[in-house]
Order: C-alpha cells, then structure tokens, then sequence
C-alpha cells in the first residue's frame, strides 16, 4: 500500500471497503481509462463493476437498501476511483448528491419511491443548477416553475448537467414565486422539482429536451449536456420536501458534499500525477544516472508529494466535520480550494518531469493534464471559495469593538 494519503482512525469496514475499491481500480479502471477517455467513450463496463459492488448505494441508509456509510467512507473511495480515471468519479458524484438531498430534505414518499433504486443504481442521479448565462451567480436564475392545478409547469434552459444522458433522475432548481411576493429575496423563492426521464438524448419526455453531449477538452466518457424545458410538466409532489422555497437551501446542502467529492477528485488525481512522476523519474537517465537522482527532480517530488499529504488531510478534515452534522462550508470551500490548485501544480510537475514524452498521448500523464483544469471549476471556482471562506471567517473572527 502506499505510504502516501492514509487515514487514521478508520473502522475495519472502512479498510476494507477501500481495499476492495483500490483493487477494483488498479485492475479495471487505469489499464483502460486512457484508451475509453481518448475515444470520449462511456465506461460502461466499469459502471456496471461499481452497480456490483453496491458504491451506487454506499450513503444510502440500509433501510433502502444502501450501506449506509459516512461521506468520509465515500471520499475516500471517490479519492481512489479519480486515481483510476477522473471521469468514473464524476459519475457517481451527481448520483450521491441527489440521494444525499434526497435522504436530507425529501418527503417519506420521496424517499420510499427513489431511494431503494437509486442504491442498486437502476435510478441513476443528476442535478442542475447552472444556466448558460449566469455560471456560479445562481440568485440569478431564470428557469421557472409555475403552479397549473396539481402539476408545475418549468420552462428554462440549465447548463453542464454530469450524467445528463445516461441520468433518470434530475434535480433541478428553478425559481417559483408561489407564495413568494415580489420583492422576495431571489434565493428564498428556488424550489427543487425532481424531474423523472428517459435516459438518452433528444427528448426524453413531453417537454424535456437533452441535446448531444458537449466536447470538452478533458473530462470525458462521462456525459455533460445542457437540459431545455418547454412546457415541461410534473406532479406537485415532485417538489423535494413537498414545499416550495426551499431549493436554494437544499442544493447549497448537496453543493457541500459535492465540494468535498471534487477535493477527493483533487487528491486521486493528483496522486496519480505523483505516482506516474515518481516511476518515470526512475526510469529515465540523464548524464549516465536516472533523473531521480537530480537534486532539482528530488525538490520537485519533495513538493509534489507534500501537496498530496496536505490535500489529503483538509478532504479528511472536511468530510468528518460534515459526518458529525456540523456546518462544514468553511472546511469544505478550503479543501475544494487547495485540493483543486495543488492537482494543478502536481499534474503541471509529473509532466514537467515527463519531458516531451509528457505531450505524448501514449502517456497516461497527459490525459491527467487534460483532466485537472475541470476541477478548477467544478462546484465553484476558486474566487468563489475565496468568497466562502472569507465570509465564514469574518463570522468567525468578528471584531468585538
């Protein structure tokens, strides 16, 4: 095992369920992700080895037929699927945020016709809060749901749905101004109606249209698509939580457990970045010795494997506070923060290390390059969590005067 990123405290469950996740990694994930990400190929196969294992229901509560493991259990396994392919990753994390919001704020009814699915990953999860316009300014959100007898009908377009093909079921956060006068603050008139479909492109049902995936430069084999509404309806009582208003609060929940899987992302792959230089360094030579050898290639390994300790510890940090029922936004925004930039910098310095053979598609480190900068943006860009932290900090340090 590697010495890098352990965790202490851990239960004997918790080993071995991570054990089980490592192996199922190094054994099916790494020796094809190259090959799937270069054909922008879903990894199908791969998804049906995590239904099998039962990762669709690892925060699923056992009473819907989950295993009923903490957010640090599943961090810790996102950490090791990113190690993989960063994409794999991605797709579990919408699902685990829309059943997180689900068993938090969803009503009985709710909770009894998604849940049992969602853990054996027949209903597969996505949520959409982002619009073409507005990015991570989500006060500003134009898609709307209006109240018609026993149904709302939304209209609106969302953008950068993960799973937005391959998904069953959305979340989707739109503004309702029922019960809501004008003059309202923006973020207490969002409601979440979760939207069922069809997975696929096109439209999926009366009213809901997913075009074609988006071609982006990393990240890929996993679907990202745009939602259009038009005159989509669905039954009141798929409002989450059965009142409306209280979207804003609810996403902003799942957002949280969402921040600490993108810190997880940060820490797989950056310690793939790690393992990828290290290796390499030692089996090149430069000037009759390897490149390991060199006082210059020994810092950069020296600083690369410090970012990875360090991601690690605020991910770990993050998710306990958040197991404990405490608010963790702050802990959260910081992990995300310095997870993301520090996979930045250590991919930038495996690939350094690589050399031209770095720019080689042949090389797994150059499909990592491609993959880092998404998490620069994921879930909030680092301005953003700028924004949290210091706002939180402010809360905590007020100047008593």
């Amino acid at each position: 095992m590697s010495r890098l990123a352990q965790t202490a405290g851990l239960t004997d469950i918790q080993q071995e369920i991570l054990a089980t996740v490592r192996n199922f990694v190094d054994k099916e994930i790494i020796p094809v992700a190259t090959e799937l990400e270069h054909r922008d190929e879903y990894p199908t196969q791969i998804v049906e080895g995590l239904k099998e294992l039962g990762l669709f229901g690892l925060m699923i509560p056992e009473e819907y037929g989950g295993l009923g493991e903490s957010l640090l259990t599943y961090a810790l396994c996102v950490e090791e699927i990113a190690r993989g392919w960063m994409s794999v990753s991605g797709i579990i994390n919408t699902h685990f945020i829309v059943a997180y919001m689900l068993k938090q704020h969803g009503t009985q009814e709710q909770k009894d016709t998604f849940l049992p699915r969602m853990a054996l990953g027949e209903v597969r999860g996505a949520f959409s809060m982002s619009e073409p316009a507005l990015g991570s300014d989500v006060a500003a959100i134009t898609s709307k749901g209006v109240r018609d007898g026993d149904e709302y009908v939304l209209n609106g377009q969302k953008m950068w749905l993960t799973n937005g093909g391959t998904s069953t079921l959305v979340a989707v956060l739109c503004r309702s101004d029922e019960g809501h006068p004008e003059g309202t603050a923006p973020h207490k008139s969002m409601t979440t109606f979760l939207v069922e479909k069809e997975p696929g492109f096109g439209e999926v049902r009366p009213g809901l249209t997913i075009p074609g995936k988006i071609d982006k430069m990393g990240y890929k084999g996993v679907d990202t698509t745009e939602l259009i509404m038009d005159g989509l309806r669905i039954p009141a009582n798929r409002v989450l939580g059965g009142t409306t208003g209280r979207g804003f609060y609810q996403m902003m929940d799942g957002v949280e457990v969402g921040r600490v899987n993108v810190a997880a992302r940060g820490c797989g792959v950056a310690h793939r970045a790690f393992e990828l230089g290290v290796s390499y360094a030692q089996q090149r030579h430069t000037f009759g010795k390897q490149i390991a050898q060199h006082q210059a290639i020994q810092f950069k390994l020296a600083e690369m494997a410090t970012k990875v300790e360090a991601a690690h510890a605020m991910m770990v940090n993050a998710a306990r506070k958040k197991d404990s029922g405490e608010r963790n936004d702050l802990e959260a925004g910081m992990a995300k923060y310095l997870a993301s930039e520090y996979c930045k910098e250590v991919v930038e310095d495996a690939f350094r290390i690589h050399g031209g053979y770095g720019f080689s598609k042949e090389y797994e480190i150059e499909r990592l390059y491609r993959e880092a900068p998404m998490l620069l943006i994921g879930e909030g860009t680092a301005e953003i969590q700028k924004m949290i932290i210091g706002r939180r900090l402010l809360e905590e340090y007020r100047f008593q005067g």
